[in-house]
């Protein structure tokens, strides 16, 4: 008898013991908080600044203004954007803006000096946005590889918790989650930022 045939009937065996699966595994998730737009936006600004993100609260019609002080106070003389972006988001930016496409390849974007997106749902007790890839929020790439991104959350989309957060989510969609700058640790504990990701994060809550 091969090595093979000996441990895959080891694993035959261990199958036998192995209590019944479940089918149906139970999410007794906490779900139905309930809380005021004041309270979801102070919760996620305070998860927001606890990751070293950079927030900036506006009313929905002052965000091209907005976005446009964060642009030019991070030093951005050329912008790409995703596809489905709002057009009026960049009205008052006056540098170079390039729409991304499948057919910019990924070393390109490093020319960008940042990125702007929308963003589809926002858990407010994680400080955790998601993206999952829409028109107003491009290719993954899009949002990895640029120093600087500026993410637009409008205040409706933002959910108490995980389990509601995800609800909105479609999963066939890719998703990213994205929790501040990007950051990791050595073997030495150390931080270090922008390995995976951007360093710079600046969130622009619309009311």
């Amino acid at each position: 008898m091969s090595s093979r045939e000996v441990i895959l009937g080891q694993i035959r065996d261990a199958l036998k013991l192995a209590p019944p699966v479940r089918r149906e595994i139970p999410r007794e998730y906490r779900t139905g908080r309930s809380m005021t737009s004041k309270e979801l936006e102070d919760l996620l600004t305070d998860r927001l600044l606890d990751y070293k993100a950079t927030v900036h609260p506006c009313a929905a019609g002052d965000v091209p203004g907005t976005v446009a002080r964060v642009l030019h106070g991070a030093g951005v003389t050329c912008v790409g954007l995703p596809p489905g972006l709002d057009d009026s988001w960049l009205s008052e930016f006056d540098g170079d803006v390039v729409i991304d496409s499948p057919d910019v390849p990924a070393t390109q974007l490093d020319s960008f000096d940042g990125v702007v997106t929308g963003s589809r749902v926002t858990c407010a007790e994680t400080g955790t946005i998601f993206l999952d890839g829409s028109p107003d929020q491009g290719r993954r790439a899009l949002t990895l590889v640029p120093d600087l991104h500026v993410c637009v959350v409008d205040l409706s989309t933002v959910e108490v918790g995980v389990p509601e957060a995800m609800s909105r989510l479609v999963p066939e969609r890719p998703t990213t989650l994205i929790s501040g700058p990007s950051a990791t640790s050595d073997i030495e504990l150390q931080r270090v930022e922008g390995v995976h990701g951007p360093r710079n994060l600046h969130v622009v809550i619309a009311r």
